[in-house]
């Protein structure tokens, strides 16, 4: 395979063969992050993708899974992308789902049908960072998305059948913001009910813009207790009627949850209560990581 820079791709593609679409991210302009910083974003020529993908094909017996990267991949028409997932249909008869990176003004521009064709041609998940429920946070960390175009384009690909799998950032707000943060993201979640929602906690790179406030102390961290706090109440104000699987066990969380709502919602947050009495039991900074 052929790849350009550092390759990045969700946790739970830990095991799916990665195949580069795109090279970096179009927007990579958010605060927080530090992703992409070397590239400069451009689209590979679709020819280049089939060849990676016969390469593949001789060097690996069996692929269950494929991810298309890098950021933000559905920004492909669909003509370009039906001939990339009728390559891996036929290289790849047993792969069972492709899962790609996916701004909300992506999945925006993308009709019903053209989201239904991608749902066809294997796309099956789509992995959103939506970061904060506020309007005011998504401002503030330079996102170009509101909160009503991240609702209605995870909402959108539901309904089209693909599965949406979104991300938020604890601390992303800061001490004097958490309470608004967290309350909004919840009913942010309410509302789009995606298939999984995943929390991380905030931790900025050198690279990331974000990084030199904190270093000069104009932006604070907050505390693993205040991480707690925040967390509890973000899940207090979920309220979903269909199952959402629930996880905060990235490498940068403080502490591990897991469970489906609504099912799990009071376990879960029995398991914060628990630990906020025992702080010990968190993850020592040195183990948190990107």
């Amino acid at each position: 395979m052929r790849y350009e820079g550092m390759v990045y791709r969700p946790p739970s593609e830990a095991y799916s063969l990665i195949v580069q679409v795109t090279i970096g991210c179009s927007h990579n302009k958010c605060t927080f992050c530090s992703m992409y910083k070397e590239k400069q974003f451009r689209v590979r020529k679709v020819e280049e993708v089939l060849e990676d993908l016969r390469w593949a094909r001789t060097a690996y017996r069996r692929v269950d899974r494929i991810f298309l990267a890098d950021g933000d991949a559905l920004v492909l028409t669909n003509p370009k992308l039906m001939v990339i997932l009728d390559e891996i249909r036929r290289l790849f008869p047993e792969c069972t789902r492709v899962g790609i990176y996916a701004r909300a003004k992506d999945i925006l521009r993308k009709t019903p049908e053209e989201l239904a064709q991608l749902r066809d041609g294997g796309i099956k998940i789509v992995y959103v960072g939506c970061e904060s429920g506020s309007d005011r946070v998504l401002t503030q960390i330079n996102k170009g998305e509101t909160v009503a175009e991240l609702i209605d384009a995870v909402r959108r690909a539901e309904d089209a059948g693909i599965a949406a799998s979104v991300t938020f950032i604890s601390g992303l707000a800061g001490p004097e913001g958490w309470q608004e943060h967290a309350v909004e993201t919840g009913k942010m979640i309410s509302t789009m009910e995606p298939s999984y929602a995943s929390l991380l906690t905030l931790m900025a790179e050198p690279a990331a813009p974000l990084y030199d406030e904190i270093q000069s102390g104009r932006f604070k961290l907050l505390s693993p207790a205040q991480v707690l706090d925040e967390t509890e109440l973000l899940i207090r104000n979920i309220d979903v009627s269909r199952k959402c699987v629930f996880r905060s066990n990235h490498a940068s969380n403080y502490l591990s949850l897991k469970g489906d709502l609504p099912r799990d919602k009071e376990s879960m947050l029995a398991q914060i209560t628990y630990a906020r009495k025992n702080l010990s039991t968190l993850r020592p900074e040195y183990f948190r990581a990107l």
